[in-house]
This record gives C-alpha cells, sequence and structure tokens, in this order.
C-alpha cells in the first residue's frame, strides 16, 4: 500500500490482476484513484522525489538488473486486522528479497517508515471501507484466483502534490 501525498514507491505493477481487482480497487482503495495500478510494493515509502536524481536512478537500475525476473501466483485473500483486505502471493520469498535489496542500498529507508517488523508481500484490494464493502470485494473475487503472473520490471512511482495523481517516473527490468 502507498502513502498519499508527496513521495515515491517502488512497485512491482500487476496487470494480470486488474481485471479481478480493478473495479474494488476503484471504490475501496485510494492508491487507484491518484493512478496507483495493481501492484505489489517493493519498498514504501521510498525517498523524496526532489532527492531522486540521475545517481538514484543508476542506483537502482543497477540493483535490479541483477535480479532474475520471477513468475509468482495470488492464490488467497487476506486481511491486515479487519481494515485492509489484500492478496497475497504464494511465495512471498522473491518480494521480501527484492524488498531487503533496495533497503541496503539506500538504509535511510526502510520498508514503512520501519513500523512493520515482518514485511508482507501483498496487493491491496480495500482498505478504510466499510467491513460488510470489503468482505463482499472479497467474495466476489475468490472465482479469479489464483492469479498468474511475472515480476519482470519494478517502477518507480512519484507523488509531486498532496492528494495528486501519482505518475510513473521511472520503470526498471529485472534481469
Amino acid at each position: 500500500m502507498v502513502s498519499p501525498g508527496l513521495g515515491s514507491a517502488l512497485i512491482i505493477e500487476v496487470p494480470e490482476a486488474e481485471a479481478a481487482v480493478h473495479r474494488y480497487r476503484e471504490r475501496l482503495d485510494a492508491n487507484a484513484l491518484l493512478g496507483i495500478p495493481a501492484h505489489v510494493t517493493v519498498l514504501a515509502p521510498f525517498m523524496p522525489p526532489q532527492m531522486i536524481d540521475a545517481s538514484v536512478l543508476t542506483r537502482l537500475r543497477q540493483l535490479f538488473a541483477d535480479v532474475s525476473p520471477f513468475q509468482f501466483r495470488l492464490d488467497r485473500s487476506d486481511w491486515f486486522s479487519d481494515h485492509v483486505l489484500w492478496l497475497a502471493p504464494g511465495d512471498p520469498g522473491p518480494f521480501r528479497d527484492l524488498t531487503q535489496r533496495v533497503f541496503q542500498e539506500f538504509p535511510a529507508f526502510p520498508p514503512f517508515e520501519g513500523k512493520h517488523d515482518v514485511i508482507v508481500p501483498h496487493l491491496t484490494v480495500g482498505y478504510g471501507h466499510p467491513l460488510t464493502d470489503l468482505r463482499a470485494a472479497e467474495e466476489a473475487i475468490q472465482d479469479s484466483l489464483p492469479i498468474d503472473a511475472c515480476a519482470a520490471a519494478v517502477a518507480l512511482m512519484t507523488g509531486q502534490s498532496a492528494g495528486g495523481r501519482w505518475t510513473k517516473t521511472a520503470i526498471f527490468t529485472l534481469g
């Protein structure tokens, strides 16, 4: 999940999930309205957009070039408390490895600002809405699972103004 407002995030877009989650994310995930596609977060928040220069982009490009693309499967829904509905990858390991690589390269930007002891890779479907709406979305999505996808690139998304749309600033190919 990406935080609205100023900032940046590194994500793996999951276009394969859009057919299943798009209409629910449009209603239940504020990030969708900001232009952020269905995704699994690699690192958020990342650095402020004004700090991202050519040297940062080069470091990211090199870091991700050393990682092979990988297949993954979103095979079940899950919850953070009863507030956030998300889809889980069957094997979260490759996502955690990517997060760890970025954090090692940029230690001033811990995943989720260091608020969580364990990184749980996920694709957010919705949050901050009535539980009945989230449960209805969860039930509707079950027929679309599993969703097979490929992580072939990491996108850098940036938000330049509070509450404004986020844009894809760069794409880093894996491998």
